[in-house]
């Protein structure tokens, strides 16, 4: 044994006789981060949805949620597709909102424009669903 403390740098699919072993052996502290990375990702493949944060960089941005709120309260031009949430949340340079995943919205810029940067957990095509019936998600292969 060494009297110096040893780190075991990539310790991810050893056994559990493996890491008792290298703990008996002097070996300190095990670094296993790979394994908890496929962990979380193996979590996420299950989940429903993707959490958004919504920042607003420049202008005003008017975002609507599920929650209190009426069509004919609301400070932004209604588009021209079906929106069924009203309550409103103005977003001024600087301000974030995050909204849990699920949760029906849709946002507008104000009267200067907007721009938005917006931050999800991991989402897939398939499960993004749009109410707008004019998005289409296709793949086109040009060439």
């Amino acid at each position: 044994m060494l009297d110096t403390p040893l780190v075991l740098h990539g310790g991810s699919g050893l056994s559990d006789d493996d890491f008792r072993n290298t703990i008996q052996n002097g070996i300190a502290k095990i670094n296993i981060f790979t394994e908890l990375c496929v962990a979380g990702e193996n979590g996420m493949k299950d989940a429903e949805g993707k959490e958004e944060t919504f920042r607003c960089r420049y202008g005003k941005v008017y975002l609507y949620v599920s929650g209190d709120g009426k069509k004919e309260d609301i400070k932004a031009k209604l588009p021209s597709f079906d929106v069924s949430v009203f309550h409103e949340i103005i977003l001024n340079p600087g301000e974030q909102y995050t909204i849990l995943p699920e949760t029906w919205h849709w946002f507008q810029a104000g009267e200067e424009g907007a721009v938005i940067s917006e931050f999800s957990t991991r989402s897939t095509d398939e499960t993004d669903v749009f109410t707008d019936k004019r998005l289409v998600r296709a793949t086109v292969i040009e060439g």
